[in-house]
């Protein structure tokens, strides 16, 4: 069997992969056993972060070159607006033109560990709208920008949300990646204010499968994710059963299983570099492996 003789379901959704950039040797090494455990699925793209207040920027450069020209995977580069000027952002912007990289995650960015807002570089792009539309003049990119369907917390409610995302949209963006939430509902409600407000992007949802219940609660409260009480029981459970990974799995498939039911297409995975649980998830929901182009099955 070659690699484009696809052995997944015709029902199987379309699946996107995040990943981080590493900062050891032993890092590098995980990373790409990530890489080489998810391509199997063919993903429609994978993506890689920028770490918090821009500080992986040269990192993530080195991780979107390497995976672009090793893997054969389509990468986007997450690029922010945090701790660079406009010439500085736009420069690295060229290069990913250079190496044949059209595909980019346009973020505002957190701000640096210690600062409690952003603030823009005095010569840098003021938000992600401004980014969106100066990547749109510099070259022929496509653009994914974020969305949160539980209120973000700098926002003064959901409609501010989508009336930020709309104008993320109109200065260029292509496409919007959710950040990850923990009911379905929750990205329904977010899809039906965006269908009234316009919105006719693709909205891709966000699915984080949890490796660590308390890592994944603590992140979820500093960004505004709505923790639902019944996760917090599960996990309970799991922990004590020693069923952690298996309640992980069951509950982020079957969340998946209701978006796809509600007619979503495509999912993107969280990875967090580390590949089992998501491919467990995806091969759950009929998406099955074939070889990768590095001629390897998973």
């Amino acid at each position: 069997m070659t690699a484009d003789q696809s052995q997944t379901r015709p029902d199987a959704p379309r699946v996107s992969f995040e990943f981080f950039p590493p900062k050891t040797l032993q890092a590098s090494f995980r990373l790409w056993d990530t890489v080489q455990a998810l391509a199997p699925l063919n993903p429609e793209f994978v993506s890689v972060t920028y770490g918090a207040g821009g500080t992986t920027r040269k990192l993530t450069h080195e991780a979107v070159d390497a995976i672009h020209k090793n893997s054969g995977l389509t990468v986007a580069a997450h690029l922010t607006c945090v701790e660079a000027t406009r010439e500085e952002t736009l420069e690295i912007a060229r290069s990913y033109l250079d190496a044949g990289v059209r595909d980019i995650v346009a973020l505002r960015g957190d701000p640096p560990k210690g600062q409690g807002r952003f603030t823009p570089h005095p010569d840098g792009f003021a938000d992600s709208c401004e980014l969106i539309a100066a990547l749109k003049e510099t070259g022929d990119f496509r653009i994914r920008v974020g969305a949160y369907p539980d209120t973000h917390p700098e926002a003064a409610d959901a409609d501010a949300d989508v009336a930020w995302l709309k104008r993320k949209i109109d200065a260029g963006a292509d496409a919007a990646i959710t950040q990850f939430f923990f009911e379905s509902d929750a990205f329904f409600r977010f899809r039906d204010r965006c269908d009234k407000a316009g919105i006719t992007a693709p909205i891709l949802p966000g699915i984080l499968p949890i490796e660590n219940w308390t890592s994944a609660r603590r992140f979820a409260a500093s960004c505004g994710t709505v923790i639902p009480a019944w996760m917090d029981e599960a996990f309970e459970t799991a922990a004590a059963n020693g069923s952690e990974d298996e309640t992980a799995t069951r509950i982020a498939t079957e969340m998946c299983e209701t978006l796809r039911a509600g007619g979503v297409d495509d999912l993107h995975f969280y990875t967090l570099n580390r590949p089992t649980l998501t491919r467990d998830i995806c091969l759950a929901l009929g998406v099955e492996a074939t070889p990768d182009t590095l001629g390897r099955v998973a």
